[in-house]
């Protein structure tokens, strides 16, 4: 049975930063992956996206397989019915509840019955989704990390109807990308984003008010705290777009006005400064 299921493809929904990234994180796996986008341009790009993310992991060793054969394996579509014959669903799209509420719908409409759905959402509750489907034992979340192919772990998601069959085989196919799974139970911003982007908030907030620039923010949380990475700088790589939703979705469902956005995030999000994303401007350069 689990060899049947690896010879099925996996599906991704998404094709921007993050569902390029597991595209790429099951294609080095061995696994034949159909992504689902609906953006054109996003597809257009796709393939060479994919295939410079993977010229990348090649040099940092962290490839196993050659970049042409990823990128043959991956195929991408504007149609929810080829993800039809996935084994395994993970979705990647925007961080916004009505969008991935939908999502969800039209994966328990299209896909097979033993499919299993895993969303890469920041913070909404996976019960929230898996209620969206007549399958909520096998709905879990599988929370990774930007770059994808670089990062070693894995948030995984387990909600109170979340079948311990399930677990394995997204355990499975974790180990089979090389990545260590870390179970957390269900609730908004689960683990890392739960306490990450209080982090983010307060520290653009530091950085509004004047405390300190950008730059040394960030300084205290590497040379002090030991840090990799301080909260702005990894806000710039997030995307401050993604930041905002997130925070938003956060103080939906915590009912906390902790969470919602500083000044700062907000007008340089209207203005479309949001980190690397657009060309660099963000926190750092305004």
């Amino acid at each position: 049975m689990q060899h049947e299921q690896q010879e099925r493809p996996a599906g991704v929904v998404g094709g921007g930063i993050m569902g390029c990234g597991i595209a790429q994180c099951l294609a080095d796996a061995g696994r034949r992956v159909v992504v689902y986008e609906p953006d054109a341009g996003a597809r257009e790009s796709g393939p060479g996206r994919l295939r410079d993310g993977a010229r990348l992991a090649g040099l940092l060793r962290r490839a196993r397989r050659k970049p042409d054969e990823m990128v043959a394996d991956v195929r991408w579509t504007d149609r929810w019915a080829e993800l039809g014959t996935a084994s395994f669903v993970i979705e990647a799209g925007p961080e916004r509840v009505p969008v991935k509420e939908e999502t969800f719908r039209l994966l328990e409409e299209h896909c097979a019955p033993d499919a299993v759905f895993a969303s890469c959402t920041s913070a909404i509750p996976i019960g929230h989704l898996a209620a969206r489907t007549r399958r909520p034992d096998r709905v879990l979340g599988m929370h990774f990390m930007n770059p994808a192919p670089l990062k070693e772990a894995v948030e995984v998601i387990r909600t109170d109807r979340t079948s311990e069959a399930t677990l394995y085989e997204a355990t499975q196919l974790l180990s089979a990308m090389g990545k260590k799974g870390l179970v957390v139970s269900d609730g908004p911003g689960f683990v890392s984003n739960r306490v990450l982007m209080l982090t983010v908030n307060e520290a653009a907030t530091v950085l509004q008010q004047g405390t300190a620039d950008a730059a040394t923010v960030d300084a205290v949380f590497r040379d002090c705290l030991g840090h990799p990475m301080g909260p702005l700088q990894t806000a710039d790589l997030i995307g401050l777009d993604t930041i905002v939703d997130t925070l938003d979705v956060l103080r939906e469902f915590t009912g906390d006005d902790r969470f919602e956005p500083c000044a700062l995030l907000t007008r340089l999000v209207r203005e479309g400064k949001l980190g690397r994303k657009s060309g660099g401007r963000g926190l750092y350069e305004r």
